[in-house]
């Protein structure tokens, strides 16, 4: 599924909740499904910057991905797994935005992707920004990026929406 289809998959699924069904924490330490949004729209904004920062650069990186990274673009994703962030790096997401507001932020991710679909390939491949984790990537490695951390998602979505009051 392309990026822009799947993203918008998941917009479209925001009318199925209600403001208490997207606020809703099952436990301590459980994401609600609003947060999950945050977080989605938050990491889809921070690899769309540096997108669009590999687009301004001059100066050709001759570095690369890490191991990880490598493994994870050979495999076109996340590998199955939660994946626990460092602490400091680990804030709760916001869960105060409405339904409303959530949807006008996926439609801003969506419009920056939709506007550099058809030009992030014509973009040099050798101008890069490094990820803490996956080395240094090109613009359309970090626009691809935000596909897979979508992706990387969907289980948890299914998860927190089974924990659901309906």
């Amino acid at each position: 599924m392309s990026e822009l289809k799947l993203i918008n998959t998941y917009r479209s699924e925001l009318q199925n909740y209600s403001l208490e069904q997207l606020r809703y924490i099952s436990e301590e330490g459980v994401w609600s499904i609003g947060q999950m949004y945050d977080h989605l729209i938050l990491v889809a904004r921070e690899y769309l910057d540096n997108m669009e920062t590999c687009a301004t650069l001059k100066d050709k990186q001759p570095l690369g991905k890490t191991e990880f990274g490598e493994y994870l673009y050979k495999i076109g994703g996340f590998p199955p797994i939660k994946i626990k962030l460092p602490d400091e790096l680990n804030t709760s997401p916001n869960n105060s935005d409405s339904k409303d507001d959530l949807i006008s932020r996926m439609d801003q991710v969506i419009l920056r992707l939709s506007q550099w679909e058809s030009k992030v390939d014509n973009i040099n491949a050798n101008y890069k920004v490094e990820h803490g984790g996956f080395g240094w990537l090109n613009a359309s490695e970090w626009y691809e990026l935000v596909g897979m951390h979508f992706r990387h998602h969907l289980r948890q979505k299914d998860e927190l929406e089974q924990r659901l009051v309906k």
